[in-house]
């Protein structure tokens, strides 16, 4: 069951609270992940739905990430796992927040052959948020390595704020920006991981992800969450614009429930 709750290791919760990002193995069982794997083929096909289908083939993001975001609005099966007890309390543990609330999920897909390596970047500038200690889990559907697109983290880096977000198409270097001085990507860890597996990673943390040069898709889901009491900043996002919520006040409702 989904809303089982997961007892994280001591160990596993002071790695990551040093390094940003930890890797949890079998976080689903394989009945489990037949199941998330058949929901995301459904919902990446909807049309004209809640969620939001970011890019499209022939566009150049989309050789980056084929991805869509919110997909627990159209498919009660994705809504089972977004939602889930489990996830949300691995991470409550994780960052030792007193809630945590949803802010959104997105499918994952990086297409086979013609896809472009996901450039080194941090997730929390995107984020309309006041204060940092969001941060994300990221589930393989797919057995990853260097050769379909799996992760890279620089342990410590999540210490690293107020850098300037990476456009994922033509990208800067974030190791030039000022204030990254410290930070090396030759001390980056590559996260082999098999089916079922996933990484939690702090939304300040550096990440990157190979290319896809094998002959399927590489499908992850990756759900975002937040610590509750997160206030809003004001920018713009496609999960929050045209919800009037109040500059400075703390993001909740519907659309953003507390999990855990």
């Amino acid at each position: 069951m989904l809303d089982n709750r997961l007892t994280l290791s001591e160990s596993q919760i002071n790695y990551y609270r040093e390094n940003g990002f930890v890797q949890v193995d079998n976080i689903i069982s394989a009945e489990e992940l037949a199941e998330l794997r058949e929901y995301l083929g459904e919902v990446m096909g909807v049309e004209g739905g809640n969620s939001v289908q970011t890019s499209k083939k022939g566009n150049a993001y989309f050789n980056v990430l084929n991805q869509r975001v919110n997909t627990w609005r159209d498919h009660g099966g994705m809504a089972r796992f977004v939602l889930s007890r489990r996830f949300a309390d691995a991470a409550r543990q994780l960052t030792g927040a007193d809630g945590i609330r949803l802010f959104h999920d997105h499918a994952l897909f990086k297409m086979p052959q013609d896809s472009k390596p996901t450039p080194w970047h941090q997730d929390w500038p995107y984020w309309p948020m006041n204060e940092s200690g969001a941060m994300s889990i990221w589930i393989a559907l797919d057995d990853v390595d260097e050769n379909n697109g799996c992760m890279m983290f620089v342990p410590k880096s999540q210490k690293i704020k107020n850098l300037k977000h990476v456009d994922l198409v033509e990208p800067h270097d974030i190791f030039s920006d000022e204030g990254a001085s410290g930070m090396d990507r030759n001390q980056a860890v590559i996260v082999r991981m098999k089916a079922g597996s996933c990484t939690f990673h702090d939304g300040l943390t550096f990440h990157y992800a190979h290319a896809n040069q094998t002959d399927n898709p590489r499908r992850a889901l990756a759900i975002i969450y937040m610590p509750d009491g997160t206030t809003f900043s004001g920018a713009s996002h496609t999960c929050t614009d045209g919800l009037n919520l109040v500059k400075d006040q703390p993001i909740r409702g519907g659309l953003f429930p507390k999990l855990a």
